[in-house]
């Protein structure tokens, strides 16, 4: 049975589905969970206009520590032990899954749960997949949580996809 649960969450439906999956594994097999949030700041396309990386990147930070803490408190209101972190892509080279990929690794992880956006076409060409990447090259099981509604047309900063 599993562990040591890693939760990769971003703020979106998808991720709020995930944390309630990973939770409701993390009290069935008494695991703790590894709570997650990376920030990429060199996501952004240099086509889409002037940006400050720096600026962005503390923004995604706050964005970052909500995120936590909403999923501390659900972890505490259910007595799941574990942590939370707030990680950073190192450059405009490194990606999201890479970056899951080495807390799987630093952790020792032996699940990981994430929401899935299932972007389909072009919008999943535009913004990749990190949930396929991750998926692609992760030593360890990933769980993949959909959100209710298909995430279409949406083009946000979130961490996972």
């Amino acid at each position: 049975m599993y562990q040591k649960i890693l939760l990769a969450v971003d703020g979106s439906d998808a991720s709020k589905r995930a944390v309630e999956e990973a939770l409701g594994i993390a009290v069935l097999a008494r695991a703790r969970v590894h709570v997650l949030y990376v920030v990429s700041k060199w996501g952004v396309a240099p086509y889409a206009g002037y940006y400050e990386p720096e600026a962005l990147g503390t923004v995604w930070r706050e964005d970052g520590q909500i995120a936590l803490e909403a999923v501390r408190a659900a972890m505490a209101e259910r007595g799941i032990p574990g942590g939370i972190e707030i990680d950073e892509t190192q450059n405009a080279a490194d990606d999201i899954p890479s970056c899951l990929q080495r807390c799987v690794q630093r952790q020792n992880i032996d699940l990981v749960v994430m929401g899935a956006h299932g972007r389909r076409g072009a919008g999943r060409i535009v913004l990749g997949s990190v949930a396929e990447g991750l998926l692609r090259i992760s030593t360890c099981p990933v769980l993949h949580v959909r959100s209710h509604c298909i995430e279409t047309a949406q083009v946000g900063h979130g961490a996972h996809g």
